[in-house]
């Protein structure tokens, strides 16, 4: 970090210390972020659940119940580089001892640290034997309008807290570049297994992308996003009722019953219109639905809103906002994509400015990726364009974001997140 950084105010700072990584940010991080003690573990390894991705038990909540996410997130895409994977008993057990390390270290949660490994179909390659119990396709566009970039990463850990430095120490011990973390031994690393190829940052929260805006790219001058706004768009999401359960997204049988899958996309976003042009009744029809705009039932970024965006009252009513009212919101059309009425994909996605572009993590969970795929389809809207909606235009917010990467990865349970094996237990 160099000297113009230090007019800067600390969550700007720190967010610039995230996402420059290494000891340098490290030191930065720790230089300007409140320094408030984080707690270690109140559960041993042992005690945790086995599913990598159970959260939300240990996640703050609002006045409304909706889980809050940690606002620093940091994503390491990973190469392997170790000697296995047929012989690679003394690299799980290096990986394990790296993994409970971070468990052991800090409390699960907010306040301490979330974390998640993942594997794609590039990884599971390596093997004789086809991956068991779970379909695991290779990431591909899922529109004629993208070209995104399909990554053939190994491994994904994603990691997310409250603090800053706690996801960036976290990495540096991964890393093998710290003898103690939060004041206890580091026990493994990820040397000479796996290498990071990539890392993408980000963060969610109110507040957090007002102070973030100045100068990034696809952002329009003026500071147009709202203080109270928790993602670039200016509207909240992740309400309870619009996500699903962490039972609903876990695999309910065979070898990797307990884990479950992740689609990430990144996302850039383009929000010269929205915020030049479209006037604020716009973007709430765009983002939700007509309805939602002629009715009022959005203030400010949608806080009121409760635990519930109210998109299943209009969800019904796309293809009639769609002919006699010229567009469709984004959420009324997600809406259509669920089982027995509710959600089939948990959204943990998070707003970036890596390479000082607006962008969005999307990270969903779900039980399998045709889940994501039925979600993204309905999004999409490819039914609704008989009229007045176009392909893009008037389309919920399809206009206003362009797929740059896609992936998807296995998130197996915590007793198979070291190197797991395709076909456990087969002879």
């Amino acid at each position: 970090m160099d000297r113009s950084d230090r007019g800067l105010p600390r969550r700007e700072f720190v967010k610039r210390a995230v996402a420059v990584g290494g000891a340098a940010g490290l030191a930065a991080c720790l230089q300007r972020e409140e320094r408030e003690d984080v707690p270690q573990a109140v559960l041993a390894p042992d005690e945790l659940p086995t599913r990598q991705h159970a959260w939300n038990e240990f996640l703050s909540t609002d006045d409304h119940g909706n889980d809050v996410p940690p606002r620093h997130h940091l994503l390491l895409a990973l190469e392997y580089v170790g000697d296995g994977p047929a012989d690679a008993a003394e690299e799980r057990d290096q990986l394990e001892a790296a993994f409970q390390t971070l468990e052991r270290a800090y409390k699960r949660g907010n306040e301490g640290l979330a974390f998640t490994v993942g594997y794609g179909p590039a990884y599971f390659d390596r093997f004789e034997s086809d991956l068991e119990g779970v379909e695991l396709p290779d990431p591909e566009p899922l529109t004629a309008l993208e070209d995104p970039a399909l990554d053939e990463y190994d491994a994904l850990v994603h990691l997310a807290s409250d603090y800053g430095h706690v996801t960036l120490s976290a990495e540096e011990a991964l890393k093998g570049e710290l003898e103690d973390l939060n004041g206890l031994a580091v026990e493994g690393t990820l040397e000479g297994v796996f290498e990071i190829a990539e890392r993408r940052t980000g963060f969610i929260g109110r507040g957090l992308p007002a102070e973030k805006q100045s100068g990034v790219a696809g952002i329009p001058d003026g500071e147009p996003v709202p203080e109270d706004a928790p993602m670039f768009m200016g509207f909240k999401s992740g309400f309870k009722r619009t996500q699903a359960s962490e039972d609903r997204v876990t695999i309910d049988e065979g070898p990797f019953a307990g884990g479950t899958t992740i689609h990430l996309s990144k996302l850039n976003l383009h929000l010269q219109q929205w915020y030049d042009q479209d006037s604020r009744e716009q973007r709430v029809a765009k983002m939700f639905s007509p309805t939602h705009a002629e009715e009022g039932f959005v203030e400010g970024a949608g806080h009121n809103l409760g635990d519930s965006s109210r998109v299943t009252e209009v969800a019904d009513a796309a293809d009639e906002a769609a002919r006699r009212k010229g567009t469709v919101g984004h959420a009324q059309k997600t809406a259509r994509a669920r089982e027995d009425g509710e959600p089939i994909v948990l959204r943990r996605d998070f707003d970036s400015t890596d390479d000082d572009r607006a962008g969005l993590h999307f990270l969903s969970l779900q039980r399998s990726i045709d889940d994501f795929v039925t979600t993204r389809t309905a999004m999409t809207g490819g039914d609704l364009t008989d009229g007045s909606v176009g392909r893009r235009t008037n389309n919920g917010i399809l206009q206003y974001i362009t797929v740059a990467n896609r992936a998807n990865y296995l998130v197996p349970p915590r007793e198979r997140r070291a190197l797991p094996e395709p076909a456990p237990g087969r002879d």
